[in-house]
């Protein structure tokens, strides 16, 4: 019996730090998609809303040098793939609603223009990610033995998930090609029942009103 008790203790510990971080806030570089041009000298910082992101904004860039915006349409990258979690119907809702909330906000910025030239931005948009993620180790779960022994959570398919969105962002100097600011955001959705429950739209809505409401209040400086 004591022998179990430790074990379980270790199994505790071993399984805690395994899925310690799977709820963080910001995104980490394995979750870069390869969407942007260059990931090397994004810094965390805030939102308008105090909300955790990763940006970097070019030395050389003034928002008052621009007079519109380019709005390209909000695309899935790498190409979005419908499974047992997330149905196209789904990805199509987020897809849609992401790209119309966010050209409304933009436009209350810079208004958006059909052609880019001199004094112009492209500003180019990707979901890169609909996921759920683990939660960590709940003070009240029961962790099986047979787990301690395999140092896993065998119940872990079974453990409340927080559903995520990623979003990368590039605004684009229409007229040199340079690229002005780099923006790679995560959104942290409402609880999933476990790993095989459904992500739906609206588990998504609130993180995406989030980062469309940061993107009219957001100060943007180098």
């Amino acid at each position: 019996m004591i022998i179990q008790r430790k074990m379980l203790l270790a199994g505790a510990m071993v399984s805690t730090l395994f899925l310690a971080g799977c709820t963080s806030k910001v995104a980490d570089t394995r979750q870069f998609s390869g969407f942007l041009p260059d990931y090397s000298q994004l810094q965390p910082t805030r939102s308008a809303s105090g909300q955790e992101t990763l940006r970097w904004v070019s030395p050389d860039f003034k928002e008052s040098d621009y007079r519109g915006v380019v709005f390209t349409p909000v695309i899935y990258y790498p190409a979005a793939a419908p499974n047992a979690r997330v149905s196209q119907a789904t990805l199509d809702q987020i897809r849609s609603y992401t790209d119309q909330q966010l050209r409304a906000a933009v436009a209350k910025r810079k208004p958006l223009v059909q052609q880019a030239g001199p004094a112009t931005l492209i500003m180019k948009t990707a979901i890169t990610a609909v996921t759920a993620e683990n939660q960590g180790v709940q003070f009240y779960e029961v962790i099986p033995i047979g787990a301690v022994i395999a140092g896993t959570m065998a119940a872990a398919g079974h453990r409340t998930q927080q559903s995520a969105l990623f979003l990368e962002v590039q605004l684009i100097d229409a007229q040199s090609g340079k690229t002005m600011v780099e923006v790679v955001r995560k959104g942290v959705g409402k609880n999933i029942p476990n790993s095989n429950a459904p992500i739906n739209f609206e588990d998504l809505k609130q993180p995406i009103n989030s980062m469309v409401n940061d993107t009219v209040n957001i100060k943007l400086t180098p």
